[in-house]
């Protein structure tokens, strides 16, 4: 099911930064929107019924209130009849424009927001259109801690019980930024940016076995949290394995796929004596280096392979010149 977000939370979170005031059809409030997409029927009021497009936003700009003056006023209310009935999330006007009774009037009857604001229709538009592809993008949980470490973003997985929680909060107190821990909020935007964040219930509390919930901001102090990060780089704490079955060089990249984005995937062997989150940090600082063009694994393999090349050469040539 796609993502949708109703009237009322629309109206709510942006009523102050959008200058929104509700002037009439306040049943409309319930409707629901499921499409970032804004739409300016002029050529509806105009008309032309295939160009509305129902549950978008519909915006009347200077424009499409001049138009309807110029019409008699039962064909002007028809139109406006017409449009809300086709479906529409809600209407709002823009540039404060004074706005016929029946207007009002309609979008009561219909059960459709009627929304005014003094902003102009450019800067709504911009304004509703990037509210809506956040609230809308797709998105997931996951339980793990998420992380700014050296300015990236870094997820912790892990089974429960593993240590993800004890590792986030060492890397607070190593000077990092707690996103998230237990549940992670992750949504996508754009086409391969991913961005978490805490529910909101849950804020920037951890929960450490044996002490209960702590509350990172209160313990280290705001600039110890973060509200959201970018999603950059997954650490998996495993159970330490057997010594043959880890990857000793890490010449072998893994990827962890979320929201159809693949992330590079780190796996951490956990064993009593490891510092969790030094490793955690010497990690990212190797994914800073891959960003740069910088492969530390890549590049002593090749040394290695180099040396052991000249060496065996040396040995074959060896033998020829005792004998001569």
């Amino acid at each position: 099911m796609n993502p949708r977000v109703t009237i009322e939370e629309f109206f709510r979170a942006n009523r102050e930064s959008l200058s929104l005031q509700l002037i009439g059809g306040r049943r409309g409030l319930a409707r629901s929107v499921e499409i970032p997409r804004i739409q300016k029927p002029g050529l509806a009021l105009a008309g032309y019924l295939p160009q509305i497009h129902p549950d978008r936003i519909q915006v009347l700009g200077n424009t499409e209130v001049s138009y309807l003056a110029t019409l008699q006023r039962a064909r002007a209310r028809k139109a406006v009849r017409t449009l809300l009935h086709a479906g529409v999330s809600c209407v709002i006007v823009t540039n404060a424009a004074k706005l016929p009774d029946y207007l009002r009037e309609e979008a009561d009857r219909a059960g459709v927001a009627l929304l005014s604001t003094r902003l102009r229709s450019a800067l709504l538009i911009r304004g509703v259109t990037v509210w809506l592809e956040r609230r809308l993008a797709p998105q997931t949980q996951l339980h793990g801690a998420l992380l700014e470490v050296f300015y990236l973003g870094a997820l912790i997985l892990g089974q429960s019980g593993i240590g993800k929680s004890e590792a986030a909060l060492d890397l607070v107190s190593r000077g990092h930024r707690l996103v998230a821990d237990d549940v992670v909020v992750i949504r996508r935007e754009g086409i391969a940016e991913l961005v978490g964040m805490s529910p909101r219930l849950l804020g920037h509390h951890v929960e450490i076995r044996g002490l209960g919930i702590a509350d990172v901001a209160s313990l280290y102090g705001l600039l110890a949290t973060l509200e959201e990060s970018r999603v950059d780089l997954v650490l998996e704490l495993e159970e330490s394995q057997v010594q043959d079955e880890i990857e000793r060089l890490g010449l072998e990249e893994e990827n962890y796929r979320i929201l159809d984005i693949d992330l590079p995937l780190v796996r951490i062997p956990v064993r009593p004596g490891r510092s969790i989150a030094v490793l955690i940090e010497v990690a990212v600082r190797n994914q800073v280096l891959k960003r740069r063009g910088v492969y530390s694994a890549r590049e002593f393999s090749s040394r290695l392979d180099a040396v052991l090349a000249a060496q065996a050469e040396r040995a074959a040539k060896g033998p020829g010149r005792r004998n001569g």
